[in-house]
């Protein structure tokens, strides 16, 4: 019977990736509110909401940057009535062409003789 060697750790369970936390825009907004009110430190409000401090001075640089309508929106694709319509189309394009090309590669195989 053969033993494992000491110097060699116990495999230890496959790890699972931790997912972003999605956070909403009007926490976002409230916690910048209590940040600019001045009654409480950054770090204090930091930990108390669970979220680091330098996100904190992110959320209040976008906040004043962009405004409260148009900071925060989700990553992603726009919905299809906010997409242009040009972006709208260049994607139908490249599908067909890609079918278009699918089609072609079927043909040839098609014209192909039997064996």
């Amino acid at each position: 019977m053969q033993t494992k060697p000491s110097n060699i750790p116990p495999t230890a369970p496959a790890e699972v990736p931790k997912r972003r936390a999605v956070i909403p825009k009007e926490f976002k907004i409230a916690a910048v509110a209590r940040l600019r009110d001045g009654k409480q430190s950054a770090e204090a409000l930091a930990q108390e909401l669970g979220v680091r401090r330098n996100q904190l001075y992110k959320w209040a640089e976008i906040l004043e940057q962009k405004g409260q309508d148009s900071s925060f929106k989700p990553r992603g694709r726009k919905a299809v009535d906010e997409e242009s319509e040009v972006v709208r189309l260049r994607r139908e394009l490249a599908r067909s062409q890609e079918e278009v090309a699918f089609l072609k590669k079927l043909q040839a195989y098609l014209k192909q003789p039997k064996r």
